[in-house]
C-alpha cells in the first residue's frame, strides 16, 4: 500500500464556511497556520461546491468592496480540497455543511452563530474566531482523539 495515500486518508478534514475565508482580512489571522496549531495534526481544508458558488456570486454581484474581498477569499479557497455536493437536494450552503459534516464526521470552521448552534446540536465540532485574535474549537472534537 502506498504510505502517502494512507496518510492522506487519515488526515483530519475541516470544512470551511464562506465566512472563514474572510478571517485573514478581518482579523489578520493566517487561518491555515492557526488551524494547524489548534489541531496539532495534519489536516485537510475542505471547500464544498455550494460555498464556492456563494463566494463566486459575491465576487460578481456584491458591492465593489465585497467583490474585492470575495476575490481574495476565492484565492484562499484554492488551498482547499474541493468536494462536489448535489445542491438540488439542499436549500442552502449551510444545509450542505451540516449534511456533509454529519455524514462524514468532519469538523467545521465557521463564525456563523446559527450554523454553530445547528452543528453543536448534532455533536459536530466547530472551529471559530475567539476574541478577534485566535481560533478556538467548540465541541468534543472526537476526530482528534
Amino acid at each position: 500500500m502506498n504510505t502517502k495515500a494512507k496518510r492522506t486518508r487519515n488526515k483530519l478534514k475541516v470544512i470551511l464556511d464562506s465566512n472563514a475565508f474572510f478571517v485573514p482580512l478581518q482579523f489578520k489571522i493566517d487561518i491555515f497556520k492557526e488551524l494547524e496549531n489548534l489541531l496539532n495534526t495534519n489536516f485537510e481544508p475542505v471547500l464544498l461546491s455550494p460555498i464556492k458558488n456563494e463566494l463566486e456570486t459575491m465576487a460578481k454581484k456584491g458591492s465593489p468592496k465585497m467583490r474585492k474581498l470575495a476575490s481574495y477569499a476565492i484565492e484562499l479557497a484554492e488551498k482547499c480540497v474541493y468536494l462536489e455536493v448535489d445542491e438540488s437536494l439542499l436549500s442552502s450552503p449551510d444545509d450542505a455543511i451540516v449534511e456533509v459534516a454529519r455524514k462524514k464526521h468532519y469538523l467545521v470552521f465557521t463564525n456563523d452563530r446559527e450554523l454553530r448552534k445547528r452543528l453543536r446540536d448534532i455533536s459536530v465540532s466547530v472551529i471559530y474566531v475567539r476574541q478577534k485574535s485566535r481560533l478556538e474549537i467548540d465541541g468534543r472534537a472526537q476526530a482528534l482523539v
